[in-house]
């Protein structure tokens, strides 16, 4: 098989033209006592207690059979509708699925039943089909059956098929369900003048019709004079389908004394309204004409509070927000340390966050200032930040992936912590040194805090584990670098190597800021048992009534979650003591925004023991607390330092010398003075001429260089030349340099994360250029957004993917997305997408095709507003007044292309694109970054109504005995098949997505998730040159479709 790369601007260039149809709606009508209108259109009167298919077809793969009942009223007493095998039964004013009653909304996996004006709304989300119905006391008057499109299949029923006239007879004769207990009668009448009034106002609308309809009222009202329901609903059909231009629309009630239906609490009822009514959460939902029903509305101005219980209209100023499931008033306040959120017109306007951002180092687990979170690939040495005149360097244990010290070089001096230990030089901090350059105390018995006259801050967590936090100085945005990345507040840039350029992997960014040579030797957990120990305790994190639940709306918990299973799993000691340092590094990222989660060491078993008579407390404070602060000025007093856990003195006692809690009256007195650093520093010279050999090569050029010079013994190149990657001797103006683990030569350029790389003297000069931003989702919910954020979220409604109009601008396009159900042998698995480009003309990519709806003022013809091409089996397109471009492979995966000048002015749930993945999942107004499953849900389209995703559902934990081998089938992407693109792309995210689409089959044999997978990250390769032939004729030859830049 050809491996071809090609870019996107040929693919267009060249791709097939995709014709798109016109959208039509087909639509069968039964109401009154048996008044029947098939999907063509024609009419006729049914009077009959038997049962009757309204329609029956597969389409699909998908069998679809609704079936009517009528009582001796003549109003339907049961309705069935069957799709795909699900039952949904209505009778006596209640909604069966599955011999189940439900309440609405109700969102099943094959379908969705809501509110629609005055009416209930089924919508399936396997065929193009809605069954709309109006309950009356006594059962039901109208039902309509709904086709989106033209079915080329044998259909039966009354409803008859949409494309042939269908004899009345024969349709009845087929259609009926005849038992023992029923019987079907020959329509009769009588002349009727309350028919022939009401039709003395609808000749306009009618007129040759009209002494057909005058027939058919009469039918319908015979021997059910007395039932008000049966005349009314065949009364307003008529109406409706008249239309509101009609000279009846505003006089039948009148002359027919049907009365107007109730509404409850404060909603009013109108003819021709919202059937979805705007709302305190939807203030302006989106809908077309044809979703402009008789409803029951607010009073103009005013929307429905459905925040509170009841029917309750006011005004937009008088909604109230919605935070962590809790209700706020307009006008309330919502502060944390960090932040503070007044809550205005049912939206949270929130204060720009004024902590400091900071750098964590937990373990592997690394996230950088500007929020990027990625893990160390080995137990190496390494420059965790550097700037001018200081560096913190990590060195992690090689037992164990965690800490075994760290070190801050700053000017001349050097600091040194490790387990319960702090130093300067040699000799140690017992409690607190001060110098021109820094403060150094001790805040706990736990934690060690450096303040440095410049402004930065580093705190240390010495026990039970080694952990680092650095607060880089202020100011110094782009100016420092190392693993914490570069604190500009764009995290696209933070893997930039120490020699300049931006790395997309992990591995050979973490490796250039080793201090030695690298080995990845941090392997992923393999213990079964200890993987169930963490799996489960480590559960505790996302438990909603939990100890830690208080602080799951401030801070999500996924990551720590995941961090918690790796770092318990491999834990080289006492599984416990791993465990609780996990959980504490969540409770401490709470803390630091002022949130306190209460007692959670006693709750999950980590209580610490404290040394002599200290006491444990979450809130040690460093300030007056020693006998040393009382003889003088205590200068940790007034630093901006978060109040810690820890053993410590109690309140009214000091600590002293020999670390005991001592009375006031009992602590000895101290004169005031400072520690004197230690000298120079001590270097290894070799026998005759000391020359620092660790910086003879190209590569050392670029490479952070130890607290010492080294000098080995040995042949190294002249001087004033280098050793280069090759192992030739070459000038500084020849020197190479490396990207990916190629070798580059001086002079050579490489295009890399929006900038163009040049290599010169060992290291690379970058210029930014502008940069297109690629967001996609696939399979069971997986997403990349715009600024590289992956997160998953299967929801089973629509979504808003991404739109322009995010209250910056009017916009002028948005992306709605709903997944139809994967993984069933009698099902198509696919993703539905809706591009609307408002005002114009609405795409929707659905069922391996393009529909599209004009709005009024725009045709085809008059602009050439998009073109739609095919590639192989790919659908493009591309809207470029917009600056969009949809890819959808006709299933689950849609990657969308924005233009770089979108940038900063789109949402949705492929993120903000500004270049910082920390925000991506920040639900708009509420300040604070919300789990994936709460961001999934703020993007839930308001029109149809749905409801939320409450938990999230792992396919591996709900097949179990697919997990091991859905791993075993995944680990192509890791193995050497991929090898190739290991250091552009990190597999990692994509082998996890993986997985969970593998497993989501219930069967070994289907194995589209798994291939639509792999080939998401053949695409990643592909985007940066390395193309994979990993397709065989047993492995997904034909299940899974090409993407536009891998293979042909």
């Amino acid at each position: 098989m050809l491996a071809v790369c090609f870019s996107l601007v040929s693919v267009i260039g060249t791709g097939e033209s995709v014709a798109t149809t016109e959208t039509r709606k087909y639509i069968c009508r039964t109401f009154g006592s048996g008044v029947v209108q098939p999907f063509n259109g024609s009419s006729f009167y049914v009077h009959s207690n038997c049962p009757f298919t309204l329609t029956r077809f597969t389409h699909n793969r998908v069998e679809c059979d609704i079936t009517t009942w009528r009582g001796d009223n003549g109003l339907l007493a049961q309705v069935e509708i069957i799709i795909n095998k699900i039952r949904t039964v209505l009778q006596n004013g209640s909604i069966m699925v599955e011999r189940k009653s439900v309440s609405l909304p109700y969102d099943h996996t094959y379908q969705h039943i809501f509110h629609y004006g005055i009416y209930t709304k089924l919508r399936s989300s396997l065929l193009p089909l809605s069954v709309t119905w109006h309950s009356v006391p006594g059962g039901i008057d109208t039902v309509w059956v709904e086709l989106e499109q033209e079915l080329s299949t044998d259909m039966t029923g009354l409803c008859g098929k949409h494309n042939l006239p269908g004899n009345k007879q024969q349709l009845i004769t087929e259609s009926v369900l005849a038992d023992d207990t029923c019987q079907t009668r020959d329509p009769a009448f009588a002349m009727n003048e309350e028919c022939r009034m009401f039709f003395s106002y609808t000749l306009d609308c009618l007129q040759a019709r009209t002494p057909h309809y005058i027939q058919l009222c009469e039918e319908n009202i015979y021997s059910y004079e007395k039932n008000k329901y049966i005349g009314c609903a065949f009364f307003k059909e008529v109406v409706q389908q008249c239309g509101n231009s009609s000279y009846a629309w505003n006089i039948w009630r009148m002359v027919t004394k049907c009365a107007i239906p109730s509404c409850p609490g404060d909603l009013a009822y109108v003819e021709r309204g919202a059937a979805f009514v705007p709302s305190c959460s939807n203030p302006n939902p989106r809908f077309s004409d044809q979703d402009l029903v008789s409803s029951c509305v607010c009073p103009r101005g005013k929307v429905l509070n459905d925040h509170a219980d009841g029917f309750h209209c006011v005004s937009v100023s008088s909604c109230p927000c919605v935070f962590n499931g809790k209700s706020f008033s307009t006008g309330d306040i919502r502060r944390t340390k960090c932040q503070s959120c007044v809550c205005h017109s049912g939206k949270w306007q929130c204060s720009e966050n004024f902590c400091p951002s900071r750098c964590l180092i937990e373990g592997q687990f690394v996230t950088t200032v500007d929020g990027k979170q990625y893990v160390l690939p080995g137990k190496c040495t390494y420059v965790a930040s550097q700037g001018l005149n200081w560096t913190v360097m990590i060195e992690f244990s090689q037992k164990a992936p965690s800490l075994k010290t760290v070190s801050l070089q700053l000017f001349q001096e050097t600091y040194t912590f490790s387990q319960n230990t702090a130093k300067i030089g040699e000799e140690e901090i017992t409690e607190l040194h001060q110098s021109d350059h820094a403060l150094v105390f001790w805040q706990s018995s736990m934690y060690v805090e450096v303040h440095t006259s410049f402004g930065m801050k580093i705190q240390v967590q010495t026990s039970p584990e080694i952990q680092l936090y650095i607060t880089p100085p202020p100011n110094h945005a782009g100016m420092i670098s190392g693993l914490c990345g570069n604190s500009n507040n764009d995290t696209t840039d933070d893997f930039t190597t120490s020699s300049g350029i931006i790395e997309n992997s992990a591995q050979p960014f973490a490796q250039s800021w080793s201090v030695d040579i690298c080995p990845v030797n941090i392997p992923t957990c393999t213990n079964t048992d200890k993987e169930i120990f963490a799996d489960e305790k480590c559960s505790v994190l996302n438990n909603p009534t939990g100890i830690f639940a208080e602080c799951h709306g401030h801070i999500p918990t996924d990551h720590y979650h995941t961090a918690c299973i790796q770092r318990t799993c491999m834990c080289g000691s006492s599984l416990q003591q791993c465990l609780c340092v996990a959980l504490g590094s969540y409770a401490k990222a709470c803390a630091s925004l002022g949130v306190i989660v209460g007692d959670w060491r006693t709750a999950t078993n980590c209580t610490l023991a404290c040394q002599k008579n200290q006491e444990f407390s979450y809130n040690v404070q460093a300030c007056n607390h020693t006998c040393r602060s009382l003889s003088g000025p205590d200068p940790r007093c007034g630093l901006d330092s978060t109040p810690v856990e820890g053993c410590g003195c109690p309140e009214g006692t000091h600590l002293n010398e020999g670390h005991i809690c001592t009375a006031k009256a009992e602590c000895v007195c101290h004169y005031y003075g400072g520690i004197t650093p230690p000298g120079s520093v001590v270097c290894v010279h070799c026998a005759e001429y000391p020359v620092n050999t660790a910086q003879k090569t190209c590569d050392s050029l670029s490479k952070p260089m130890g607290t010492s010079m080294t000098c080995d013994s040995g042949c190294y190149c002249p001087h004033d030349q280098y050793e280069d990657h090759r192992g030739n001797c070459v000038s500084l103006d020849n020197c190479t340099c490396v990207y990916s683990g190629k070798v580059f030569s001086a002079g050579q350029l490489v295009k890399t994360n929006c900038k163009t790389c040049t290599c010169g003297e060992g290291q690379w000069h970058c210029k930014d250029e502008p940069c297109p931003g690629k967001c996609q989702v696939y399979g069971n919910g997986h997403y990349q957004t715009f600024d590289s954020k992956w997160y998953r979220f299967d929801g089973h409604c629509q979504y808003t993917l991404v739109e322009d109009n995010c209250g910056k601008r009017n916009g002028t396009f948005s992306v709605r997305v709903e997944s139809v159900p994967c993984c069933d042998e009698a099902l198509t698995c696919s993703r539905s997408i809706i591009l609307d480009l408002q005002g114009l003309v609405t795409l929707t990519l659905s069922d391996m095709k393009v529909t599209r709806r004009h709005h009024k003022g725009w045709t085809l013809l008059e602009d050439s507003l998009y073109s739609t091409h095919t590639v192989g089996l790919y659908i493009i397109i591309s809207v470029p007044s917009r600056g969009i471009t949809l890819i959808w492979d006709k299933h689950t995966r849609i990657t969308i292309e924005l233009q770089a000048y979108l940038r900063n002015q789109v949402c949705g749930l492929c993120g903000n694109f500004d270049s910082n993945e920390m925000n991506d999942l920040q639900i708009s107004g509420s300040g604070a970054v919300s789990s994936s499953l709460a961001f999934g849900n703020s993007w839930r389209a308001a029109t149809p109504p749905c409801s939320d995703v409450t938990t999230e559902i792992f396919p591996c934990e709900r097949n179990s005995y697919c997990s091991a081998w859905a791993q075993r089938r995944c680990m192509i992407l890791t193995g050497d098949t991929f090898k190739d693109c290991h250091l552009k792309v990190d597999p990692e995210p994509y082998y996890h997505a993986c997985v969970q689409e593998s497993c989501s089959c219930e069967f070994e044999g289907k194995f589209l998730g798994f291939c639509t997978a792999v080939a998401a990250y053949a695409e990643a390769c592909s985007d940066q040159d390395v193309c994979v032939n990993w397709r065989t004729p047993d492995l997904c030859r034909k299940l899974c479709l090409l993407p536009p830049r891998i293979l042909v």
